[in-house]
């Protein structure tokens, strides 16, 4: 039987070994903690200092999927990708923390209305952080305009109001008051 090394289970020695062993703001010693995001490396003098390091570097080239050839990010001009995020997949630049270009993959080629309350912005695809979907403005804060709908660039056959929407596969009105129901998309 061969005997198993108790230093692979010494995590603390073995984090200390690779990081900076002292504090670079008090000279302390770094102590190995753990938090809700996983460990890291903190200063021992914490309550006087709270310096602290991540044990792992982040990457963010983790979250690519699937870079897409032939495509070009709009705003920088490198090739776009597929990547995963905390809602799902989309659509974002290869050259991530110099250009935040991103775009929803099911979006992609359709356009968008123009929102009918300022009438400046446009109405773009949102997902809140229950992972529901809805349309705003993206001229926030200074519109507020929401649906929880799809959007449709038409306007209402009976109060006029600049978009209809799409709640179970028939067209209508957002707007309070108006009842109308057009017919099935």
């Amino acid at each position: 039987m061969s005997k198993i090394d108790p230093s692979l289970f010494n995590t603390q020695e073995l984090a200390l070994e690779q990081e900076q062993a002292t504090c670079p703001q008090c000279a302390s010693p770094l102590e190995l903690r753990h938090g809700k995001h996983g460990a890291f490396l903190g200063c021992s003098a914490y309550p006087s200092c709270h310096y602290l390091r991540p044990l792992k570097v982040i990457e963010h080239d983790q979250d690519i999927e699937k870079v897409l050839e032939g495509s070009e990010c709009p705003d920088c001009g490198h090739p776009l990708a597929i990547k995963k995020g905390r809602y799902g997949l989309f659509i974002g630049c290869t050259h991530y923390p110099e250009c935040s270009h991103i775009a929803d993959i099911n979006e992609q080629g359709q356009t968008e209305p123009s929102c009918p309350l300022c009438t400046q912005g446009q109405l773009v695809a949102r997902t809140s952080r229950y992972g529901k979907r809805f349309y705003a403005c993206n001229c926030y804060p200074s519109c507020r305009f929401v649906v929880n709908d799809k959007p449709l660039a038409k306007p209402c056959p009976e109060c006029g109001f600049k978009i209809l929407v799409v709640r179970k596969g028939r067209q209508i009105c957002p707007k309070k008051g108006c009842g109308f129901q057009g017919a099935a998309v």
